[in-house]
C-alpha cells in the first residue's frame, strides 16, 4: 500500500469512516444494527455524486477484532471501486485486520502503520495506536521512532496523519484519555514544528470535534456505528447517574478534499433526507449570478 493512482476531478477525495464495530451483536436479526448501519454509510458513499481516491477506515472496524467480523466487512467492501485503507482501533486485532486486508503490511514490531502517496502531491501517514487490553491510546518509542523517519523522508510534502485515538482531552469524560498522558507527549514532540502536516484526522470519539494539537489542526470523524451522547459534564464513576451514553444518531462519513494547496474536511449524515432544490433552469440566473462574482 504505497500509491494511489491519480484522481480523476480537479482534487484529491479522500473518504473516511471510523468506528464501525461489526460484531457488536453479531445475532440480531435479520442483521445487526451496526452492519446495517455500514450498509447504507457505503451505499450513500458509493451512489453520491463524488468520486473518493480511497477510503480511510480509522479503527474499531469490529467491536472484537475476530475473524468473522473483519470478514463481513470486508465483503461488504468487496466491490469498492477505490483503495481500502484500514487502521486498527482499540476494539481491533491486528491480527484480525492482516487477514481480511492483506494488502497491509506489518512493519517493525509488528505494528500496521505505513504511507500513501495519494493524488496531487499528498502524502499520507496511518499510524497505529493500538495497546491490546487498553481502551485508551498508545504511542511507544518504536512507532515515534517509525514516525519521525517518514516525517524527515518528506519535510516539504504536504502530509496527512490518519490515526484512531485522538490525543487530547475533548471533554467528554468516560471516553477522555488523562491530561498529558506519556503516548500523547511523546506524539507531540515528534510532531511539533512539522509544518508540512496539514491536518490530523481520527476516530474513536463517535462525536465530530475540531480542535488543534501540537499546532496542527485535528479532527474527529462521527463514529458509522451509534454515537457518543454530547453530554461535556464531569461524571462520577462511583455514581451512577442515569446520563445517556450512546444515541442512534445517524452514521457520518468524512470526505477530505485536497486541491494541491488546501485541506477541507466534509461531513455527511446519512439518512433519507428530501431534496429541496435541483439545478433546473428556474435556478440557472441564480447560479449564472454566483459564477459572475468570482470573475
Amino acid at each position: 500500500m504505497d500509491r494511489v493512482a491519480p484522481s480523476t476531478g480537479h482534487a484529491a477525495l479522500i473518504a473516511q469512516m471510523t468506528d464501525i464495530h461489526v460484531g457488536f451483536a453479531p445475532d440480531e436479526r435479520p442483521e445487526e444494527l451496526n452492519l446495517t448501519r455500514f450498509r447504507a454509510t457505503l451505499a450513500r458513499l458509493l451512489a453520491g455524486p463524488n468520486h473518493p481516491d480511497m477510503l480511510v477506515l480509522s479503527g474499531d472496524i469490529t467491536d472484537h477484532g475476530d475473524a468473522e467480523s473483519f470478514a463481513k466487512t470486508a465483503d461488504l467492501l468487496r466491490d469498492v471501486p477505490f483503495p481500502i485503507v484500514p487502521l486498527v482501533g482499540n476494539h481491533d486485532s491486528r491480527e484480525g485486520l492482516l487477514g481480511a486486508f492483506p494488502q497491509v503490511v506489518p512493519a517493525e514490531g509488528g505494528f500496521l502503520h505505513y504511507v500513501i502517496e495519494a493524488p496531487l502531491g499528498l502524502r499520507v501517514i496511518c499510524l497505529d495506536t493500538l495497546e491490546d487490553g487498553r481502551h485508551g491510546g498508545a504511542f511507544c518509542e518504536t512507532r515515534s521512532l517509525w514516525l519521525a523517519d517518514r516525517l524527515a523522508e518528506a519535510p516539504d510534502t504536504p502530509t496527512l496523519i490518519f490515526m484512531h485515538h485522538p490525543p487530547v482531552v475533548a471533554g467528554i469524560d468516560w471516553m477522555d484519555p488523562a491530561p498529558g498522558e506519556p503516548w500523547m507527549e511523546r506524539l507531540r514532540e515528534v510532531l511539533t514544528g512539522q509544518s508540512q502536516v496539514q491536518a490530523i484526522h481520527c476516530g474513536h470519539l463517535h462525536r465530530q470535534i475540531v480542535t488543534q494539537f501540537a499546532g496542527i489542526p485535528l479532527g474527529v470523524t462521527p463514529s458509522v456505528a451509534p454515537l457518543v451522547a454530547m453530554d461535556l459534564t464531569p461524571i462520577d464513576k462511583d455514581v451512577p447517574d442515569d446520563r445517556e451514553l450512546i444515541t442512534t444518531e445517524p452514521p457520518t462519513y468524512a470526505l477530505h478534499r485536497w486541491d494541491g494547496e488546501r485541506l477541507v474536511s466534509h461531513y455527511e449524515r446519512v439518512g433519507d433526507w428530501q431534496v429541496l432544490a435541483r439545478f433546473h433552469a428556474g435556478l440557472q440566473p441564480m447560479i449564472e449570478g454566483m459564477f459572475a462574482e468570482r470573475e
